[in-house]
Formats: C-alpha cells, structure tokens, sequence
C-alpha cells in the first residue's frame, strides 16, 4: 500500500480528524467537570438549561449550512471556477450573518421569554443572554470553516476551535472561581447564579477571541485563490442550492435540540408542580444536569467517525461500488460500537463513584441518574453512526422519522414517569433512554430496509455486546471487591483498569476486529500480522 493510499484510508481520516477534536473534547471535559464540581446544583440547572437554548438556535443557524457551503466550494474548485466560489462565499457569509443576528436578538431581547416560557425557570434569563454573543460569532467563524474545509484546508477550522474552547476553559473558569471566592465560605444563592452567568461568558468570550483569529488569519491570506474568467451564478440561484443541500441536515439535528427543548420544559413544569417551589425543581433539575457533563464524552468521540462515514460512503456510492460501501458501513458500524459499549456499559455500572469522585455528588442520589445515561449513551452513538450511514446514501430525511418517533417516546415517558413523586428527576434519563433506542431501532430498520448492500448485523453487534456484558460483569465484581478494603476513588481506579484490560483480551480473544476493519488503517498490514488477523476473520 502507497503512502498516499495510506492518507485516503477510512480510518486515517478518522485518526487525522481525532487529533484535533480529541484535543477540543479534552478542554471540553476539563471544562464541564471543574464547573459541575463548583456550582451548586441550582446554579447548574440555569446553566444547562440556557446551553440547550443555545444549542438551539446554534443548530438552527450552523448544522447544515457549512456543510452545504463546503460542498458547493468544493464543486466549484474542482472545475476552477474561481468567480464562482467568491461568489458562493459571498452569498453565504450573508447568510449566516442574518441567522447568526437572528439568534443573537431571539437569546439577547427575549431571554426573558426563553427562560419563562421555554425553560420554565425564571433565573436562567442572565445565563441565556450570556451566550447570545457566542451564537452570532459561531455563526460568523461557520462560514469560515465551511469555505476552507472546501478547499481541504482543516487547520484554520482546527486551531479556531482549538482557541473557542481553550477561551472558554481559561476564562470561564477563572470567572466562577473568582466569583465564588468572593463570597468566602458562605456562597449565597445569587452569587452561585452570578458563577453560572461568569461561565457562560467564558464561552461567549472564546466564541470572539476564535472570531478575531479567523478574521486575521482571513485578511493575511485572503481568498487563495487565483484569477479567473468563469461568470458565477446569480445570488438567488446559489442561496438556493445552498438552502436545499442544507435543510435536510438541519431538520434532522434540529428534531434532537427540540426534543431536548421540550424535555427540559416538561420536566421543569412538571418538577415545579410537584415540588411547589421553583427553587426546588432547580435543584433537582440540575443533578441531571450535572450528569450530563460526564454522559455527553461518549458521543464526543464518535464524531470523527461520523464525519468520515459520510464522504467514504458517498464516494463509493457513486462509483457504484456497493461491496465497499457495505465494507465501510459495516467496519464504522462495528468500530462505533466497539467504542461505545464499554464505555456504556463502564457509567452503567460505576455511575455512583463516578458521581461522587468526579463531580462531588452524593453516589446513591446521582448515581442512578449516570447509570441510566450511560446506557442511553451507547444507543446515542449509534443513533449517529447510523444517521452517516442513511445520510451517504441519500436518504436524508429518514433519521427525522426516527428522531420524532423517539421525541414521542422521551415527552411520553416523561409526562408519565417525572410526575410521579416516587420517581420524580429519576425518569427524566429514562425517557432519553427510551428515545433514542427507539430512534436508533428505526434507523437498523430502514439501513436494513432501504440501503442496498446494508451492514450485516450479524457481524457487527452479537461479539461485542459479549465482551461488554463480561466485562461489565468483571468491572462491578472487581470494585465490590476493592471497595470492601479500599476507598471510593481508588476502587473505581482499580476498577477501571481491570475493565480495560478485560476488554482489549476479549477483543483479541474473540476476534471482533476483520481483515478488512484494519485495512481500512493507517498501516494495517502491519496491525493485522500483529493481532494475528487473517483474511477468513
């Protein structure tokens, strides 16, 4: 294999785009767990809950947009037309700078209507209008990032992103630990409300330094590209193919924000209800809250295998060769999970160390609430590996069904489960269990259904749910036994590297890797003679 086949492998283009977003989810990690270990969990449900609002109208204005805009940059340079790609970029800075002002006037002048009517929790308002800056500058660097991931160039959008989280780590940390330092032993109610604004402005900080970096590094370098005499397209022709290549993508991510939209909402009115104190519902809304900082990494690390599904997919779609896009399917299938179950499986059963060691939360409160969510977090991953999947192969609209069949199941099971006094918070992570089994259930079936040349199940699931369970199974009888002896943090330590190294010898043991998951790998000749793989597996 050539060095240059080397560089077009699957996989390689997964390693290449884990660098820089390992990096990012890091900070990202080292971010979240500091601040759900300062704030209290009042402070946390304002927090949270103006971050879904966020993610919202973030959504709205940048899932499908770059996307779209470094795709028809991309045409556009392959045939040269140079003209042409000023003009698309044109025509989409404006276009992104109108939803990023949009949201930035929806989050900034109706923050109180968000936080009354959307978030049913009055004291999030200041969170929410702390972020309305970051969403018109995300905006604004997306049409950045789009035209230069259609001439391939991934550095600026690498180090921008790089920057945004970096700000916010260093900023909006230093903020709630000011703050709260201020107010000495005693943190009042109002100063852990003033914390959770101080992070959120962190954000919205990182958001502007990434801003002003893209900008320079766009006035030294200017477009790149070289004169021409192509005639462009009319700007109402390529606003419309723009729109058209980037509905579909926004619809299916923006059905997952409402879903989690009117979650937030109905478990917040329905607490509210139950408890008869704003407050009160605050606090047990921001337990879950907390959680969802640890529940959220499992996902994070999907996303350079999602990413390159799409393009390795597509491209053997085209050239008709189903039997390698079965073969890509199938390995990013397999590969997907094989990271997603353990770590699944690993909160499922250590949820409440993890609560009380990581996020300082008492283990029998919050415990179940990460245990549950760690389950969920396995059919998450799926959920979107199996949405690359449909998506490489047009079929763009079906992950909307099964996000909306799954959003019926969460608001459901909330209306029924969060009510009830005895469960209360409790069924809130049972209801994003519900959904997205559901969601990702649907997706199996219309992948099986509808793709021609469809992954073999088979082949995928059955060897690595085994390793999970059994190494499930190990982890929980190894922390038993440690904690008996030893305390909390060091058992779950202990615990976790037995995990570990249970997982990687049930892996080679029962040989769930195939000759052709690691030829698909920066150097799997090698890989494949070292794990003793043959081309039968």
């Amino acid at each position: 294999m050539s060095n240059q086949q080397k560089k077009s492998t699957f996989f390689g283009g997964v390693a290449t785009l884990s660098a820089g977003i390992l990096l990012v989810k890091i900070i990202g990690a080292i971010y979240r767990i500091p601040l759900a270990r300062a704030l209290p969990d009042e402070a946390m449900a304002d927090y949270g809950g103006a971050y879904n609002i966020y993610s919202f109208f973030l959504t709205i204005s940048t899932a499908g947009l770059p996307v779209a805009l470094s795709k028809m940059i991309s045409e556009a340079r392959t045939a040269r037309r140079y003209n042409q790609m000023r003009q698309i970029f044109r025509v989409a800075a404006l276009t992104f700078l109108v939803m990023g002002l949009v949201s930035f006037v929806g989050m900034s002048a109706f923050a109180q209507l968000c936080a009354d009517v959307v978030l049913k929790n009055s004291k999030a308002v200041y969170c929410v209008m702390a972020l309305s800056p970051s969403v018109l500058c995300v905006c604004i660097i997306a049409a950045f990032r789009g035209y230069n991931q259609g001439r391939q160039n991934m550095v600026p959008s690498a180090i921008s992103q790089i920057i945004e989280a970096a700000g916010k780590l260093v900023i909006g940390l230093a903020l709630v630990y000011y703050i709260l330092g201020s107010a000495g032993e005693l943190v009042s109610a109002k100063t852990a409300d003033a914390a959770a604004v101080g992070a959120l402005v962190g954000v919205s900080a990182g958001s502007v330094i990434a801003l002003i970096y893209m900008l320079i590094h766009q006035k030294r370098n200017g477009m790149g590209l070289e004169a021409s005499a192509d005639v462009p397209e009319e700007s109402g022709a390529i606003l419309k193919r723009l729109l058209a290549l980037a509905v579909p993508i926004t619809l299916g991510a923006a059905s997952i924000a409402l879903v989690t939209l009117l979650d937030g909402n109905l478990t917040m009115m329905q607490l509210t209800e139950m408890l008869g104190s704003e407050d009160a519902a605050r606090a047990l809304y921001g337990l879950y809250q907390t959680t969802m900082s640890v529940y959220n990494l499992p996902a994070s690390l999907m996303i350079p295998i999602t990413a390159s599904v799409i393009p390795a997919v597509s491209a053997a779609v085209v050239s008709k060769n189903r039997k390698q896009a079965r073969t890509v399917s199938e390995s990013a299938l397999r590969i997907g999970y094989l990271m997603a179950a353990p770590m699944g499986v690993g909160l499922f059963v250590l949820g409440g160390p993890i609560c009380q060691v990581l996020l300082k939360r008492d283990a029998a409160t919050t415990g179940p609430l990460l245990s549950v969510l760690g389950l969920a977090a396995v059919f998450v991953c799926l959920y979107n590996l199996t949405n690359s999947i449909l998506q490489s192969n047009n079929f763009v609209y079906l992950p909307i069904v099964s996000v909306v069949a799954g959003g019926v199941a969460k608001i459901c099971s909330n209306l029924l489960l969060v009510s009830q006094p005895e469960i209360n918070i409790y069924g809130a992570p049972v209801g994003t269990l519900a959904c997205f089994m559901i969601a990702t259930a649907l997706n199996l079936l219309f992948i099986k259904r509808v793709v021609p040349g469809a992954p073999r199940y088979m082949a995928v699931f059955p060897k690595v749910t085994l390793a999970a369970v059994i190494m499930g199974a190990g982890t929980w009888g190894v922390y038993g036994l440690l904690h008996r002896m030893l305390p909390m943090s060091i058992s779950m330590l202990g615990a976790m590297a037995v995990a570990v190294a249970l997982y990687v010898i049930l892996v080679i043991v029962l040989q769930i890797f195939t000759m052709q998951d690691i030829l698909l790998m920066p150097k799997g000749d090698k890989i494949a003679k070292i794990l003793r793989i043959n081309r039968e597996n």
